[in-house]
């Protein structure tokens, strides 16, 4: 009787196990999706307003530094057959409200050292 019993919890375990992929879990975005044109209609010299116009607002500004924006979008992947789990950055620095640079995981544009009004 304990053996059967034994069996019986055993072949549930190994088929309820089997399932595991079956049980759909959802993605996780968290933070400023950036799209590779967003970021290339950045240009030097941009003012604050121009950025969130482009962007949209940072996830993170610097609460000692006024002058530093982070953009952070992280995801967070549910199932593993839908790809890696990844992290995408960027910081823009600005000097008397003005962009001077930025740094990340994104290409700048060939024309971003001409700024916009020249």
């Amino acid at each position: 009787m304990k053996l059967q019993h034994l069996l019986i919890i055993l072949g549930f375990t190994l088929t309820s196990s089997a399932c595991s992929n079956w049980i759909y879990r959802i993605d996780v975005p968290q933070g400023n999706f950036l799209d590779q044109r967003d970021v290339s209609k950045l240009r030097i010299g941009m003012t604050k307003e121009q950025v969130i116009y482009v962007l949209g607002n940072p996830v993170v500004q610097d609460s000692f530094d006024d002058d530093t924006w982070y953009y952070v979008y992280d995801m967070k992947r549910g199932m593993k057959k839908r790809g890696e789990d990844f992290q995408k950055q960027m910081v823009i620095t600005f000097e008397d409200g003005k962009v001077t640079s930025v740094e990340g995981d994104f290409e700048l544009s060939e024309e971003f050292n001409t700024p916009l009004d020249s």
